[in-house]
C-alpha cells in the first residue's frame, strides 16, 4: 500500500475552487487503487489498479502513469509498467491483458494474441521528464526493442508497411469499424512508439538507436499519409483488407495529432472537425463517434458515441504539438465542468467520475447490453483530466526535470499557480497574482532551475531563477 497523501501532493491555484477541490479529491479517491502482487502473479509489491479489476491492463497501466508522476514520488509510476515488462517472452511480446490470479495472458477470440496499443516508450519518455532517472531509460531499453521487434514480426504486412490488428487491440470494442483490417490509431500508435523510441535512443546518448527508430517513425508517417489520408474529407480513416478507406469519422482519426502526421495544413483541417457540433465539438468533447454519422447514438453506446476522458487527454495533446494550447485549454476546461456536472446530478443521487459520459447530456453513457458499463470512479481515464490536464493545460505547466525547467504558457492573465511541487527534492512554488504594481509571479525555489514564461503567445522569456523567494513583474519582460 502506498503511503498516506496526507498534504504532499502538489497543491494547484485557480480561480475556480470546484476544480481545484476536484483535483484534490482525485488524489484522495487513488489511495484506494493500490493492490499488491502475489507469489501466484508475479507481480510487483504494490501496484495501482482499478478495484474491481481482476486483471491488469497494459492500457490503462500506460495512461495511470500521465497523472501519477504529479504524485511527488508518495505513489510509485514504475511497477505499473514494470508489472508487464516482467512477463516478456523470448519472442518479445508483451501480453496486453494478464490476470491477477495466476499472472498469465487472457487471449480471447476477438484478441487471438492479445496486444493492446503499443505506447510504453511514450509513457517512460514521461516518467524520464517527470522522475529523471537516466538508468532507467537503460534497463528497459532492451525490453522495449525486443517488445518493437515482436510488434514488427507479428503484425506487420510487408507489402504496404502498415499494422493489421483486429478491433479489440484498439480497446474500442464496438466500434462502427467493422470491416477495419488496418487500423488508424494503431498505426499512429506505433509510429509515436518508434517516435519516443528515437527520444530515448537520444536520452542515452545512443546515436544509432536514435536514428534506426526516427527511420521507422518516419517511414510508417509517409504510410499513413499515403494510404489513410482522405483530401476530400480532411480525414484519416481505417483500410480494409483490399487497402480501400472505410470513411467512417471515429475518434480514432485524431491520434495523427499526438503522432504529428500530418502536416500544418492538414493539422488544421483535422481540428476544424474538433471543433463542429456537428462532428466532435460538442459542449463536452468529444464523442467517439461524429454526431452526424449514421453510426452516432445519443446515449452512447459503448463506442458509438460515447466521451471518453482517455480520448479527450489524447486530443488535447496532439492539440499541444501543434502549439494550439488555447484551444487546448479551452477544451480541458469544458470537459472538466461536465466531469464536474457527474458529480452532481440533477436527481440529487450520488455522484461520481465515469469511465464513458452521455454525448447529449450530464452523467454516464449508456449501453443496455453491457452491465458494467460504464464503470464507476473509473481514474485510470478521468485522472488524466482532473489532474494531468489541471496541471498541464488548464493552469500551464509543462516540467523537465532533467533539463531542470518548468515551461509556463499563460493563455489568459488569472490568480493560478501551483505550490509544493517537487522536482527531487527541490520544492517550488509558482503563483501568479495582482498586486499594485501590477501582474507579477512569485517563485519560491530549494534550488536553481530555469523558468521559461509565455504569456499570451505575446511575451516569452526564460529565466534562471535562483534558490529562494522572488518575484517577477510582467509588465518588465
Amino acid at each position: 500500500m502506498a503511503k498516506s497523501v496526507g498534504k504532499v501532493f502538489p497543491k494547484v491555484r485557480f480561480y475556480d475552487q470546484y476544480l481545484v477541490d476536484l483535483y484534490n479529491r482525485t488524489w484522495n479517491w487513488i489511495k484506494d487503487f493500490w493492490k499488491s502482487g502475489t507469489s501466484a502473479n508475479g507481480f510487483q509489491e504494490t501496484y495501482f489498479n482499478y478495484p474491481q479489476n481482476d486483471v491488469i491492463n497494459q492500457y490503462e497501466a500506460i495512461l495511470s502513469t500521465f497523472f501519477l508522476v504529479y504524485s511527488n514520488r508518495i505513489f510509485p509510476v514504475t511497477p505499473l509498467l514494470d508489472n508487464f515488462y516482467a512477463k516478456q517472452e523470448p519472442s518479445g511480446a508483451i501480453r496486453g491483458i494478464y490476470s491477477e490470479k495466476d499472472g498469465k495472458p487472457v487471449f480471447t477470440r476477438k484478441n487471438p494474441k492479445c496486444v493492446l496499443p503499443p505506447l510504453f516508450s511514450w509513457a517512460e519518455y514521461n516518467i524520464y521528464h517527470k522522475i529523471g532517472s537516466k538508468k532507467r531509460v537503460k534497463e528497459i531499453m532492451p525490453i522495449l526493442e525486443n517488445y518493437y521487434t515482436w510488434l514488427e514480426k507479428e503484425f506487420k504486412v510487408e507489402k504496404n508497411g502498415l499494422y493489421s490488428v483486429p478491433l479489440a487491440a484498439t480497446t474500442m470494442e464496438n466500434a462502427p469499424r467493422g470491416d477495419m483490417v488496418y487500423p488508424v490509431d494503431f498505426n499512429v500508435q506505433q509510429a509515436i512508439n518508434a517516435l519516443y523510441m528515437s527520444a530515448l535512443g537520444e536520452i542515452m546518448n545512443d546515436k544509432e538507436k536514435a536514428y534506426r527508430y526516427k527511420r521507422k517513425y518516419f517511414s510508417l508517417k509517409v504510410r499513413i499519409n499515403k494510404y489513410m489520408w482522405h483530401d476530400g474529407d480532411g480525414y484519416f480513416y481505417d483500410l480494409d483488407k483490399k487497402e480501400r478507406q472505410l470513411r467512417v469519422r471515429t475518434i480514432a482519426s485524431f491520434w495523427p495529432l499526438l503522432a504529428e502526421i500530418p502536416n500544418k495544413i492538414k493539422s488544421e483541417r483535422i481540428i476544424s472537425h474538433l471543433q463542429n457540433p456537428d462532428e466532435f465539438g460538442l459542449d463536452n468533447p468529444f464523442p467517439s463517434v461524429a454526431v452526424k454519422s449514421r453510426n452516432f447514438h445519443k446515449q452512447g453506446l459503448g463506442y458509438r458515441g460515447s466521451i471518453f476522458p482517455h480520448f479527450t487527454f489524447m486530443v488535447v495533446k496532439g492539440l499541444e504539438k501543434y502549439a494550439r494550447y488555447d484551444l487546448a485549454r479551452q477544451l480541458s476546461i469544458r470537459h472538466l465542468y461536465c466531469l464536474l456536472d457527474g458529480l452532481q446530478p440533477e436527481d440529487n443521487s450520488e455522484g461520481t467520475l465515469w469511465e464513458a459520459y452521455s454525448p447529449s447530456g450530464p452523467g454516464p453513457a449508456k449501453w443496455p447490453k453491457k452491465h458494467d458499463f460504464p464503470r464507476p470512479l473509473f481514474l485510470p481515464y478521468a485522472a488524466l483530466c482532473t489532474i494531468s490536464l489541471m496541471i498541464e493545460n488548464v493552469i500551464g505547466f509543462y516540467i523537465s526535470l532533467p533539463r531542470k525547467t518548468i515551461d509556463w504558457i499563460i493563455p489568459t492573465l488569472e490568480v493560478m499557480g501551483i505550490e509544493d511541487l517537487s522536482l527531487k527534492r527541490n520544492m517550488i512554488k509558482i503563483l501568479s497574482s495582482q498586486s499594485g504594481r501590477g501582474w507579477e509571479i512569485r517563485l519560491e525555489s530549494e534550488k536553481l532551475y530555469y523558468f521559461t514564461i509565455n504569456i499570451l503567445g505575446e511575451k516569452k522569456r526564460t529565466l534562471p531563477i535562483p534558490s529562494g523567494k522572488c518575484s517577477i513583474l510582467l509588465d518588465k519582460l
